[in-house]
Order: structure tokens, then C-alpha cells, then sequence
């Protein structure tokens, strides 16, 4: 019953978002949240029908997947993070994430933020510029899904080589840009886009 109850609070938040203005829709399901915890047999350790086999593990966020898609419009795109791999042998892995990107996307999801790691905070994780990046790209091309690449890209030409060499369809920031809010504008000047600046960053100049 909370299992289910959970579902539709995800779905009425979804639509919550949507009617607030939202034009993009992302779950969590990486990290070792909630969604991961099901998802990571690390971490599962139910008997019922949301544990043990690979289906039931990723019944709970296809679910939830089937929920929001009810409540929103088609137009929403509806984006999935996933913690790629657990970087444990015993673990969630890339083949895992794989095989879920392509229920997701029958689903109804329409691009997967390729994140890692997360379920157990004693895993050593090779971390590097782009160390994620293999990840989206490995995703993109056997699950045939749009990819998000995300994890230490924080150069402008790293970021569009990414998307140059086809290895994801979108780039993510977030310290980076916590770091340099105006990033994007000087991404646009070493990339050659100086003239293309969002209204945004025009007020009070």
C-alpha cells in the first residue's frame, strides 16, 4: 500500500510541475535513493513482487514511469536519471542499465541522464574529467534512447566534443555552473557563438 502510494505522489507531483509552468520532467532514480535502492540488488533485498529478479527490481520505476505519463502530456519530454552502475561487481551494472533503458523508453521515457554510482558510500569510483561519459554514450547506442552526459565536464570544448562525437545528445552542469554561473557565456565565446546570449544574462548589463 505505501509502494502504491508512492507512485501517485510522483505522478501528482509530476503533474503538479506541469500545471506550475515545468517543460521538462525529470525522476531520480540514481544515488542511492529511494528508486535506486529498488532498482540496486545491493540494496534489494524484498521477497515480493518489487524484489529479487531483474523485472521485479525495475517494476517500482516503471510504475512510477506509467503514472506521470498518464497525468502529463505527450509533448513533456520525460527524463530518467539513473546511477549507470554501482561501480560493484556484485551490483547494479551498465548491461542493467542498458536493458531498463530500453523498457523506459517503451514506456514512454524519452532520454536517460546517465549519472553513477551512490548506493554505497565505500565504493571506490574512478573519478576523472568525463569519467561518466562512456556511460551515456554506451546507453545511446544499444538502448537507442537519447542520452544526458553528466560528471566533471567542465570545458567548453570537452562538452561539445561530447556532442560532436555523438557519444550523448545533451550535457548537464551543475557544479560547474554553481561554481561559474556564466559559464554558458564563456562557453559561447571560445565555441564562437558570442552573438547568442539568453535574455537572461542580458538583465542588469
Amino acid at each position: 500500500d505505501d509502494i502504491q502510494r508512492v507512485i501517485l505522489a510522483f505522478s501528482q507531483a509530476a503533474k503538479r510541475a506541469i500545471t506550475a509552468g515545468y517543460q521538462f520532467i525529470e525522476i531520480h532514480a540514481a544515488h542511492g535513493y529511494l528508486i535506486h535502492s529498488f532498482l540496486s540488488p545491493l540494496s534489494n533485498f524484498r521477497v515480493d513482487q518489487y524484489g529479487g529478479s531483474f523485472e521485479n527490481r525495475m517494476r517500482f520505476l516503471l510504475e512510477i514511469v506509467d503514472g506521470i505519463r498518464m497525468l502529463i502530456p505527450d509533448s513533456i519530454p520525460l527524463c530518467v536519471r539513473l546511477s549507470g552502475t554501482d561501480w560493484d561487481g556484485n551490483g547494479w551494472t551498465v548491461e542493467n542499465s542498458v536493458d531498463l533503458s530500453i523498457s523506459l523508453k517503451a514506456h514512454g521515457v524519452d532520454m536517460i541522464d546517465c549519472s553513477s554510482g551512490g548506493i554505497i558510500s565505500t565504493i571506490r569510483i574512478p573519478v576523472g574529467p568525463g569519467y561518466q561519459v562512456p556511460i551515456a554514450e554506451r546507453i545511446r547506442k544499444e538502448s537507442n534512447i537519447p542520452t544526458a552526459a553528466v560528471g566533471l565536464i567542465t570545458d567548453p570544448i570537452q562538452a561539445n566534443n561530447i556532442i560532436l562525437d555523438e557519444r550523448a545528445d545533451l550535457v548537464l552542469l551543475g557544479r560547474r555552473l554553481l561554481s561559474e554561473p556564466y559559464w554558458p557565456q564563456t562557453a559561447a565565446k571560445v565555441l564562437g557563438y558570442e552573438g547568442v546570449v539568453p535574455n537572461q544574462y542580458l538583465r542588469g548589463h
